[in-house]
């Protein structure tokens, strides 16, 4: 099969010429909607459950779901599905335990929740090192593939293409803030949705859209081993950790969590959770489809040649099936992935600083809405800088551990904190802020030490810890500290105020 990914072609360039204007066009209508802290961060709480459904979905679907999946099990098998199911189940637990009482306590971020009733200024200082250690991770993740993937469709170089990724981001969260995210997540996730959609039938339709045919396929070309568990994770153990970072992970990620806040009431932030788990559960039922058509129709040998982490399955599969013009399509949407969640991240980034760190530990809640504006924007464009400049840093680096690392930290820094602040009585301020840096610096430090790093990276001949994921160790560290540290060092304070925070978490009194 002949290529032509790494050399522009016209199709490639008309679409994502055509994305860039959409979404600026959408920013310069939300920056004249956007002047108050509350439109800046949260859309003005005007967006239905419906479109945040759809939102949530964008800003979950990222270039790891869309084009890591679909390379994983295209070069792995069955166990590349095991990212697919860690990534979904852990939405109908954020409905649950996390999305009502969420919205009901929080105004901007997750720390609003636990500065509900824990003490203000070491609570957010605690919290906003976890979220941004996510965020930075995450941002990482995505830079690097960005540019990566754009240096692959568009034959740019690395860096212009992270440069540009980077200041197309900047343009429309610091000028439309959540409207233009918001937005640009809806469409995009329209695009991923269809493109995807259209990818899969096409695929199916090779074996005449029956699965078992294709799964036949698969056999005869890899073998049976394919189509069984342990092509990708060996060690029981270690699928456990993963799968518990994955589920749990998306129970701590700011971004995900910020989004709750810009629906008008409980009753919307539910109901975006069960449209999102829809959309999402739909996409990842047919990426692994995806991915195995891939591997019979393209071959391992090619995806491999091409990238040797299988991130240009799909677009080989569409350039295949669709030629040079759905490639250039699916080469959008893959761009127009990144683009919105970076803008998700940068957000979530920029609120951490502005909102947590600046309002309410520098000035200590005091600072007029111009003033909150206007340092969120300097953040803003602080941490767009930073991520332009960290994935230029990491270039040429595997950048799969820093995707386990942003869900491990989120599963061991923010989600016990988070969740005990919401259900249990006795949590301490000491409790809760030991609860997450132990979480934090711990989740770092396994990531370091294992194989994925250790060996992988730093080549070393052998890792001093054991597992590729660290959450099944960090997340219950994490825990145990909480717990401990609580019932050690307790806070009456905090206790006497979980009544009348219980009246605001389920009958929303006082919500904003």
């Amino acid at each position: 099969m002949q290529t032509t990914l790494g050399q522009p072609t016209a199709s490639a360039i008309l679409f994502f010429l055509c994305f860039v204007a959409v979404s600026l066009l959408i920013t310069y209508w939300a920056a004249r909607r956007t002047k108050t802290t509350t439109e800046y961060y949260a859309a003005a709480r005007q967006i239905t459950g419906f479109q945040n459904g759809l939102a949530l979905a964008g800003d979950y679907m990222s270039a790891a779901s869309f084009l890591g999946i679909a390379g994983l099990v295209a070069l792995k098998g069955f166990d590349g599905m095991i990212y697919a199911t860690g990534w979904l189940v852990g939405w109908p637990v954020l409905l649950f335990l996390i999305a009502e009482p969420l919205r009901n306590l929080g105004k901007y971020t997750f720390a609003d929740v636990l500065a509900y009733r824990l003490a203000n200024r070491p609570i957010r200082l605690a919290s906003a090192v976890g979220g941004i250690l996510t965020v930075v991770f995450y941002t990482i993740a995505q830079m690097v593939g960005a540019g990566s993937l754009i240096k692959l469709m568009f034959g740019l170089p690395y860096e212009v293409a992270v440069v540009i990724v980077g200041v197309v981001m900047l343009v429309y969260v610091l000028f439309g803030g959540m409207i233009a995210t918001t937005w640009v997540q809806i469409i995009k996730a329209c695009l991923l949705l269809g493109g995807v959609t259209l990818l899969m039938l096409l695929g199916m339709a090779q074996f005449g859209f029956n699965p078992g045919s294709l799964y036949a396929a698969v056999a005869a070309n890899y073998g049976q081993a394919a189509l069984e568990p342990g092509g990708l994770i060996t060690n029981p153990l270690d699928a456990v950790s993963l799968g518990l970072a994955l589920m749990f992970g998306l129970l701590g990620l700011p971004h995900i969590l910020m989004r709750f806040y810009t629906v008008p009431d409980a009753k919307e932030a539910r109901k975006s959770i069960a449209w999102a788990t829809g959309f999402i559960g739909y996409f990842y039922c047919i990426i692994p489809l995806v991915g195995f058509s891939a591997s019979v129709l393209v071959g391992r040998d090619l995806i491999a040649k091409i990238d040797k982490g299988g991130n240009m399955a799909a677009p080989l599969l569409a350039e295949l099936l669709g030629g040079t013009p759905f490639l250039g399509f699916i080469a959008a949407v893959a761009f127009a992935t990144i683009l919105a969640v970076v803008a998700g991240l940068t957000l979530a980034g920029a609120s951490a600083l502005s909102h947590d760190i600046y309002v309410n530990v520098v000035k200590g809640g005091h600072a007029n809405e111009r003033e909150q504006v206007r340092v969120a924007r300097i953040a803003t464009v602080l941490v767009g800088l930073l991520a332009i400049l960290l994935g230029i840093l990491f270039k040429g680096q595997n950048v799969a551990f820093m995707v386990g690392l942003a869900f491990a930290v989120a599963c061991s820094a923010n989600f016990p904190a988070l969740l005990l602040s919401i259900t249990w009585k006795r949590l301490s301020t000491a409790g809760a802020t030991a609860s997450i840096l132990v979480g934090a610096i711990l989740a770092t430090l396994l990531i370091i030490l294992s194989p994925t790093v250790w060996v992988d990276v730093l080549k070393n001949p052998a890792a001093v810890f054991p597992l590729k994921n660290p959450a099944i160790v960090s997340m219950t560290a994490s825990f145990a500290v909480a717990f401990a540290v609580s019932l050690l060092v307790p806070d009456r304070k905090a206790q006497a105020q979980f009544e009348v925070q219980k009246v605001r978490t389920y009958l929303a009194v006082g919500a904003e």
